[in-house]
């Protein structure tokens, strides 16, 4: 049953998030024991940790079936997009629009964006970034 297998596709890419999230905390918290600002610690972390979500996403999460193809270039790409937009973008103008227009808690407010942004970035790499073609 295909809902099923969306379903499961969604839970896998969690797992990814989660895991995703913990290292870019360690990473982000590393640099910035090692005395890297702060900002240049969050550009690091946020360049490695898609680079993993990519790499787990592709072998684990949107696997291509047999007969079909993706450019692992351009869905890399794609990749880095989809997170700049939702994690970075939206996120912080959700975070913005939940504190100080609707004057949510800040920890309240994060929490709501996740509920937003997290599928439409399963969406976004699901349907765009690991986008497959049929091969003939």
């Amino acid at each position: 049953m295909k809902v099923n297998q969306d379903v499961w596709q969604f839970v896998r890419f969690g797992l990814v998030g989660l895991s995703n999230t913990l290292l870019s905390y360690l990473l982000y918290a590393s640099c910035v024991y090692m005395g890297i600002h702060y900002l240049a610690a969050n550009a690091v972390a946020f360049i490695l940790c898609v680079l993993h979500a990519w790499y787990w996403s592709n072998r684990y999460v949107f696997r291509k079936g047999d007969g079909e193809t993706r450019s692992a270039w351009r869905s890399l790409l794609k990749t880095y997009v989809a997170y700049g937009f939702t994690g970075l973008f939206l996120a912080s103008l959700l975070l913005w629009l939940f504190v100080e227009q609707c004057g949510l808690s800040a920890y309240v407010a994060q929490l709501l964006g996740l509920v937003i942004t997290v599928p439409l970035n399963f969406i976004l790499n699901k349907f765009w970034s690991f986008k497959t073609t049929k091969t003939v």
